[in-house]
């Protein structure tokens, strides 16, 4: 389980994580939603330690996140990531961006570390991809190869910081289908993210933020059909 409590984060006089509170459970789906700046994605980069937190906690299985002790890099293990940016390795083929990881951190044999990523890549629809270069790939594609780097660390949960907003509009549906299929698999994800409909139709849970505040959390039902806060009403009417 994922427990966030009291989290504040500065960037010097900007505020912008104010007192979080929040668990995620196993299995459990849930999106953030809110306004460019209200920091959705600076919620994840603390969440696997890609950035200091000012007061409070994140515990992940138990473990303090941001403690002298924990060894974040074995922790991060845990915590798949895709980002809004692929960042893969140009001069790799597909099946070498995502065996590496395996075969340099967790100490997989090339040929382990070969058979899991080819398990990976075929499970994100790139089965026929093996041996192209990244630049060869579209953009929804090299998103794709994204979500299975990740997958290949063998997660327990997966972390998506708005991985369709730097694609065209006809590339968001494969990986929205992709991270619907993980959903439906079980995996306990994070997911902030624009897409309303996705959040409204994959997610368990649905957070809206604002200016540092997470003005609201519950079910994607409650929260799209009847929101409590007068901030997230004011959102939802904006993005419809």
């Amino acid at each position: 389980m994922i427990q966030i409590k009291n989290l504040h984060k500065h960037f010097g006089d900007l505020h912008v994580l104010k007192g979080i509170n929040l668990d995620v459970q196993k299995g459990e789906v849930l999106s953030v939603i809110g306004s460019s700046g209200s920091g959705k994605s600076t919620l994840l980069y603390c969440l696997n330690g890609l950035e200091s937190i000012g007061d409070g906690s994140v515990i992940v299985d138990g473990e303090n996140v941001h403690g002298k002790k924990t060894d974040i890099n074995k922790l991060r293990q845990k915590l798949g990531m895709v980002f809004q940016q692929w960042n893969s390795f140009p001069h790799l083929t597909t099946l070498e961006n995502v065996a590496l990881a395996p075969k340099l951190v967790k100490g997989k044999s090339k040929q382990e570390a070969k058979a899991i990523a080819e398990q990976q890549l075929r499970h994100v629809g790139l089965g026929d991809k093996l041996s192209v270069y990244p630049n060869s790939l579209s953009g929804g594609q090299q998103q794709r190869l994204a979500i299975a780097r990740a997958l290949a660390m063998e997660p327990e949960y997966m972390l998506f910081d708005e991985a369709t907003s730097a694609l065209d509009p006809e590339k968001v549906g494969e990986v929205l289908d992709t991270m619907r299929l993980l959903a439906e698999e079980g995996m306990t994800m994070i997911c902030v993210t624009h897409e309303m409909s996705f959040a409204r139709e994959v997610s368990d849970r649905v957070a809206y933020f604002h200016e540092g505040i997470m003005a609201e959390i519950g079910t994607a039902q409650q929260i799209f059909e009847q929101p409590q806060s007068d901030l997230t009403k004011k959102f939802l009417a904006h993005v419809r």
